[in-house]
């Protein structure tokens, strides 16, 4: 349920609000921020990731096994930290709970991880991950354009990729259902195909799964000649669904020799 007095506070109260203590979300520590830094030292300590999805690897290795094996459509990928405690709580009051003012310290956090900053330094654009317009009505915000405009607001486009058909929430479906439910589902707005040729695009979400969503909306990108694309991600899961088995788990050969663990 969204809450109609966030939905309408403007950007300028929402920095004001911002900049005022709270309480810590995590510790309730007093004053702080709704991060202390404590929280953050301790939850969202970096560790080495695979180049291509950023799941946690064994110090030394750039590129998981199972992107060895299948490479996906992008260039590079970065995300700030593992989805679990405290994150899917923070995350669900950002996302369904109509908590806009998240997003300030979520972009604060993305932009922190190793490599962000190059990243969103070279891209031409940052394109949110779009939502449906029927999505957009029922959250009242759009989630990932916030997390955009607090990220790079001078780098984000938010008409040039668009989502062009309605699809049921993935988090439900196994890792077949998920990719016949997104067909046809992105498309790039009308007269603006060759906006996209030669660039360097990121492409933005609040977390990645199996990676389907985000894939579909790459290949898209891919085909209308973009030359480099990278995601950007808040959280990333190490599972693809309640209902299918782990598809792009670390390997078990791996697991006693990583660098940290990523909380």
């Amino acid at each position: 349920m969204t809450n109609p007095f966030f939905a309408k506070v403007s950007p300028a109260w929402q920095r004001l609000l911002a900049g005022i203590p709270s309480q810590c979300e995590v510790c309730h520590a007093w004053p702080a921020q709704r991060l202390c830094e404590d929280c953050v030292a301790r939850f969202a300590r970096p560790c080495v990731r695979c180049r291509s999805c950023a799941l946690p690897v064994a110090a030394g290795v750039v590129h998981c096994p199972q992107c060895v094996r299948q490479p996906p459509p992008l260039d590079a990928c970065i995300a700030a930290v593992d989805y679990g405690f405290p994150w899917e709580r923070i995350l669900s009051a950002y996302k369904f709970h109509g908590d806009p003012g998240w997003a300030r310290t979520l972009a604060l956090l993305l932009r922190s991880t190793p490599w962000a900053e190059p990243a969103l330094e070279a891209a031409d654009c940052l394109l949110p991950l779009p939502l449906s317009p029927q999505r957009l009505r029922n959250r009242g915000f759009h989630q990932t354009l916030l997390l955009a405009r607090a990220l790079a607001p001078n780098k984000v486009d938010a008409q040039l990729l668009l989502r062009v058909r309605d699809t049921p929430a993935q988090s439900s479906l196994g890792r077949a259902q998920r990719l016949d439910n997104l067909q046809g589902a992105f498309a790039l707005a009308p007269q603006r195909q060759l906006q996209v040729q030669g660039k360097r695009v990121v492409l933005l979400d609040d977390v990645m799964t199996t990676g389907t969503t985000l894939h579909t909306a790459a290949t898209v990108l891919r085909e209308a000649g973009a030359a480099h694309i990278q995601y950007a991600l808040c959280f990333i899961s190490f599972w693809s669904s309640p209902k299918s088995p782990p598809t792009r788990a670390i390997s078990s050969a791996l697991r006693p020799t990583l660098a940290a663990p990523c909380i």
